[in-house]
């Protein structure tokens, strides 16, 4: 009798990373952590302040952050941000890809880029307020992030800050 073992056509791989991955990836670590604080919001007339934290865990042998995002009023105590992003990159095509997914069930694919001082940028465009860009700055255990929108092309206006420090 003749026993032949099936083997899997493709065997699990090592959890090894590749450098070109780890290198790109390596300039978001600093993002990682528990991170809490405050900020405000305006879309209209009314401006409103909420709590916010930050959750940013690596994944995949660091090759993935998962970052997931609670905001709550900072007088109802109700939550008024409620989001998960992926981050990853992408290295046939040698670019950062996030996609951010919102409590209302909408997701967006945004473009995100790493600037020489370690400042974080990114953003999207959206069919109603133009072109929606954060900027986010990492020093000393605090992470800063500004949002701005441009109706016109031209004119950028702030709309959103948030001031985090980090718990951990």
């Amino acid at each position: 009798m003749i026993f032949i073992q099936a083997a899997p056509a493709y065997s699990q791989q090592p959890a090894t990373q590749d450098s070109t991955v780890h290198k790109a990836m390596a300039k978001a670590l600093q993002l990682t952590g528990m991170w809490s604080g405050d900020g405000w919001i305006q879309m209209g007339k009314e401006k409103q302040t909420f709590i916010q934290t930050e959750n940013v865990v690596q994944k995949a042998n660091g090759s993935v952050l998962i970052i997931d995002g609670i905001g709550v009023d900072a007088t109802t105590k109700k939550t008024v941000h409620d989001a998960f992003a992926v981050m990853s990159y992408d290295r046939a095509n040698q670019k950062y890809l996030m996609r951010a997914f919102l409590a209302n069930g909408n997701y967006m694919d945004a473009d995100i880029r790493f600037e020489a001082d370690g400042t974080i940028i990114w953003g999207f465009k959206h069919p109603v307020a133009g072109e929606i860009k954060y900027t986010i700055k990492v020093a000393n255990g605090k992470w800063e992030e500004k949002g701005e929108m441009n109706r016109d092309g031209t004119n950028w206006v702030p709309f959103f800050q948030m001031n985090l420090v980090k718990n951990n």
